[in-house]
């Protein structure tokens, strides 16, 4: 067996290993509990590395598939699969997990079961953006369910059963329609192989020669389960419940990763087995896409608390996305999977200051806040990068995810002839910049704040500034060098906009 053919496995294998090692450290073996998950999750994270620099040559879709289920009807397979959709999906999720490690490595409550659901997490995203077959890629969806479930539930604030409920609720439903599309594809497998075969390849063989009737019908079911996972309006309201009460490791997973898996699935999915489904409804995405931009950025004016301000960001962004993925072009979803990429690392800067923020200040109301950058100058720092890079400064890697999907949502409106549309962005980008400076006026200067005792406020550990200040050099890397990510995605999205 190749080391090339061990390499997918593995990034399932190792975070697996690592959840089950931290689950029996209970006792005394908690304190250690950190570390085991910092071992595991740095592996995986290298051989992920290794994957996308050094383990193939000239690579643009590997695979890997072993055999689940194969009888003469049914055939699943344990197949998995990397290419330029998911490679950055997954450097992410390897990523972040390590990171959420090192910021939260002064978690004593319980430390081991919550080192175990984050390496639960991590088992869970690589499994569906690296699934091949749409079994397995189901089943994966599912696991990510259970350990978010229980991070909100067990860790989170004072609202956190509501808001843990609610999550899965949401979520589940949306992935139960979702199921009932992918059922409908396998038994049109069927009808035309005489097998149910769930394998991502004879999928995308199969269902495009399907009628427009189907295409039409079965993408607004998977796209329903998306949408919501994005999440979009108006199937939005679990996350800024979510966010708020979820404990920063949470926030940052579900933000910076979990969000990405509702794009994911509209790019893998939707758009690859149903191009007349997605010509059919291109309107109503793109129509989705410019509500959940402007929603959330007029949301985020209104918001007093920071993390949930930074919530609402997130729909707005991930709105932009939408946009994205609508205009069904070749810089539209360049760029939208761009933004996902650049989204993640933003949104995992944005959601560790302001957990900093509840934890060292004892408040994230803005009305309490200001003049923190005089006590906290390390910590005023990081904010001030995060939100920089989140309202699009150039040079920083959020101005590669919006500008570039602006022009080519401007490009399809030129040719529809509804240029009026374009007032939609322009809008969302003023009142992304106008709430950002003034969470950072309210936050950061100004006179010090006389409503909360600052005398016990320290800056920033050590361990938060390791995780912070790598994602703040990669926001600047690829801020500056946004080939590094094109590079993974243009083959890709040439073999997409070929199937369109």
């Amino acid at each position: 067996m190749s080391i090339e053919s061990l390499i997918l496995p593995l990034l399932i294998v190792i975070p697996l290993i690592g959840a089950v090692a931290t689950l029996f450290m209970g006792g005394e073996k908690q304190k250690y509990a950190k570390w085991v998950a910092g071992v595991f999750s740095g592996i995986t994270l290298i051989v992920t590395l290794y994957m996308m620099y050094a383990g193939f040559e000239d690579w643009t879709v590997f695979t890997v598939g072993y055999d689940w289920i194969d009888t003469s009807s049914v055939h699943i397979g344990f197949d998995l699969m990397v290419d330029g959709l998911s490679v950055l999906m997954i450097f992410l999720t390897a990523l972040l997990t390590l990171l959420v490690v090192v910021f939260s490595s002064a978690e004593s409550d319980r430390a081991n079961y919550f080192h175990t659901l984050l390496m639960a997490m991590e088992v869970g995203l690589m499994g569906v953006f690296m699934a091949a077959d749409y079994f397995l890629f189901y089943v994966m969806w599912e696991v990510t369910l259970i350990p978010m479930y229980f991070l909100i539930s067990w860790y989170g604030g004072p609202r956190r059963h509501y808001a843990a409920i609610k999550f899965f609720i949401y979520t589940h439903v949306a992935s139960l329609v979702m199921l009932i599309g992918i059922f409908a594809m396998g038994w049109e497998c069927m009808a035309v192989t005489g097998t149910m075969d769930f394998g991502f390849d004879t999928m995308a063989e199969i269902m495009p020669a399907t009628s427009q009737a189907f295409q039409v019908a079965v993408f607004a079911l998977l796209f329903f389960g998306f949408m919501v996972k994005m999440p979009s309006v108006p199937f939005h309201t679990w996350l800024p419940d979510a966010h708020v009460e979820a404990p920063t490791a949470g926030s940052v997973i579900l933000a910076g990763v979990m969000l990405k898996m509702g794009s994911y699935g509209i790019i893998r999915i939707c758009l690859e087995c149903f191009p007349e489904g997605a010509a059919y409804w291109q309107w109503v995405i793109i129509a989705i896409g410019l509500i959940s931009m402007v929603y959330g950025a007029y949301a985020c004016i209104a918001q007093t608390d920071l993390k949930k301000m930074v919530a609402f960001s997130s729909i707005s962004h991930m709105g932009m996305v939408m946009v994205g993925i609508g205009c069904l072009s070749d810089i539209g979803i360049t760029f939208a999977i761009f933004q996902m990429f650049a989204h993640g690392l933003i949104s995992a800067m944005l959601f560790m200051v302001c957990g900093f923020t509840g934890h060292a200040v004892g408040t994230r109301e803005m009305p309490l806040l200001g003049g923190l950058a005089g006590r906290m100058p390390i910590y005023a720092t990081f904010m001030m990068i995060a939100f920089m890079a989140s309202l699009g400064l150039p040079g920083l890697v959020g101005f590669w995810g919006e500008f570039p999907l602006v022009y080519g949502f401007y490009e399809f409106i030129k040719a529809e002839g509804v240029m009026w549309l374009l007032v939609f962005c322009l809008l969302t980008l003023m009142l992304t910049a106008g709430y950002y400076i003034w969470a950072m006026q309210k936050t950061l200067f100004g006179p010090e704040t006389k409503k909360i005792d600052l005398e016990h406020v320290h800056d920033i550990s050590k361990p938060e500034f390791v995780a912070l200040a790598v994602l703040a050099v990669l926001v600047a890397l690829f801020g500056v060098w946004p080939d590094a990510a094109l590079s993974f995605i243009d083959p890709y999205v040439d073999f997409l906009v070929g199937v369109l």
